[in-house]
């Protein structure tokens, strides 16, 4: 099932720059090391804000929800996380799904 993953990142004001960037690095690591296994379809880091997209590919819910509590960012500062998600359905499987309904 392929989700779509929006991620706004806040921090605390006891938190330096320095310390969250360590903490985004080995997140960063751990996005990249997913893409690269092919649960990760691809992510974008939005320009200006602390915000990342992703699209992932998982077998089922409960993975998508175990993969999000092991995340490095969110084990480390998950309060000042907020994940939205959106499940998603191909385009062409709607679309064939539409067609065949005009029958």
């Amino acid at each position: 099932m392929l989700y779509h993953l929006d991620f706004h990142v806040e921090y605390p004001d006891t938190m330096s720059q320095k310390e969250l960037f360590k903490i985004w690095a080995k997140e960063a690591d751990a996005a990249l090391g997913a893409k690269s296994a092919g649960v990760v379809v691809d992510l974008w880091k939005c320009v200006g804000t602390r915000r990342v997209i992703a699209i992932v590919n998982v077998d089922t819910p409960d993975m998508l929800d175990q993969i999000l509590l092991d995340l490095p960012i969110m084990q480390e500062m998950g309060q000042d996380v907020q994940v939205e998600v959106t499940p998603l359905r191909r385009y062409e499987d709607f679309a064939a799904d539409v067609k065949a309904r005009l029958n």
